[in-house]
C-alpha cells in the first residue's frame, strides 16, 4: 500500500475504576506500531470523571506518520466484516472527512481485530476537494485494497 489517505488516525480507548490500566494500553496497542527506536510508541493518558463521579482514564494516541498510519490500516486487514465497513462508508464518514470505526476492546486485548465497543478509531481522510463523497470514495478504495481487490 503506497498512499495512506489518511491525515492522522486518532485511537482511543476508555479505562473505567474496574479495569487495568496496563490491560486497555496493550489493548490499544494492537493497533499502535512500534517508534523507529524499536520502542512502543507513547500513549497519551487523560483523566476525567463519569456521571457518578468515578474516575475514567482516557487512553489515546494520534498517528500522523504515514507508516504509522499504515501499520493500522494493515491490522485492520484482519477484519472479518471488512465488506459490511464497505458498504457503511456513507454512515461511517461525517461532512468533515472524518472516518469512524469502533473495535472490540477485549479482542485487542488478546491481539485480534473486531468490530465493537471500546476502542474508537477516528481518521481525518484526505479528500481534494474536501467533500463527504471524495473521502467516501477514498477510504472505500483503500479498505477494498485491504482484501485485495
Amino acid at each position: 500500500m503506497a498512499s495512506v489517505p489518511f491525515h492522522y488516525v486518532d485511537l482511543r480507548a476508555f479505562c473505567y475504576v474496574t479495569e487495568d490500566r496496563k490491560r486497555v494500553a496493550d489493548a490499544l496497542g494492537t493497533f499502535v506500531p512500534d517508534g523507529d527506536d524499536g520502542e512502543a510508541l507513547e500513549l497519551d493518558y487523560a483523566e476525567t470523571e463519569g456521571f457518578n463521579g468515578d474516575r475514567i482514564l482516557v487512553v489515546s494516541i494520534r498517528l500522523e506518520r504515514a507508516d504509522e498510519m499504515r501499520h493500522v490500516l494493515s491490522k485492520l486487514t484482519e477484519l472479518d466484516d471488512i465488506d459490511t465497513v464497505i458498504e457503511e462508508l456513507d454512515h461511517r464518514v461525517d461532512e468533515d472527512c472524518t472516518f469512524f470505526l469502533t473495535l472490540d476492546k477485549q479482542a485487542a486485548f488478546r491481539g485480534d481485530v473486531v468490530q465493537g465497543d471500546g476502542i474508537t478509531l477516528r481518521a481525518k481522510v484526505e479528500a481534494y476537494p474536501a467533500k463527504k463523497e471524495h473521502a467516501v470514495e477514498n477510504v472505500a478504495e483503500t479498505l477494498a485494497s485491504l482484501r485485495g481487490d
